[in-house]
């Protein structure tokens, strides 16, 4: 028989919370006298213990959310099946959108993301990916002012590059030689 709060709803969260090493144990909680708000866990709805904020309240109720539809077979497989598509979307959606000026490398990393709910893979390109641009993000701003300006600079250049030739190539618009006739128009 599962355990049930004094609602009469089942405690799901528990298990996981105390294997992420917070939560109350099974000693604490088996105590006579013991309230379920003396144990941390919420009046209403699935019985969660002790969080650190609004995102790992959040973070909680989705791992058990999971947790719940890969406990039934079906489930488990729409649920991959669900995230492999929506993840490959997001990743199509960012890779086309990469040479443009916009957010492409961030939507295939957050493809990315959504590949880890389900893909061992994804996981561990997102953690080197993560653990890369972090060193680097740390590598610049150890640097100079003059160092973080060239590099600016060098990436405004490579943008700007890449946006004149897809433009030029793709639509058919060339902005050099528009801006030149302009110039010379004058």
């Amino acid at each position: 028989m599962d355990r049930v709060t004094s609602s009469g709803r089942p405690i799901i969260a528990t298990q996981t919370a105390e294997r992420r090493g917070c939560g109350v144990s099974n000693e604490q909680r088996s105590k006579p006298g013991r309230s379920e708000s003396d144990l941390g866990a919420p009046a209403a709805g699935v019985a969660l213990v002790e969080t650190r904020g609004g995102w790992s309240r959040w973070r909680q109720r989705a791992s058990t959310t999971l947790a719940l539809i890969r406990a039934n077979p079906t489930g488990r497989l729409a649920l991959k099946v669900f995230v492999a598509i929506t993840g490959a979307i997001v990743v199509t959606v960012g890779i086309a959108l990469i040479p443009l000026p916009g957010p492409g490398w961030l939507l295939v990393i957050a493809g990315l993301g959504i590949w880890a709910v389900e893909f061992h893979w994804a996981r561990r390109l997102l953690t080197f990916t993560r653990r890369h641009v972090y060193g680097w993000t740390s590598w610049v701003t150890r640097q100079s002012l003059s160092v973080r300006f060239v590099i600016g600079s060098v990436g405004l250049v490579f943008v700007s590059t890449v946006v004149w030739l897809s433009l030029k190539y793709s639509v058919g618009i060339d902005v050099v030689a528009w801006v030149l006739d302009r110039l010379k128009g004058s």
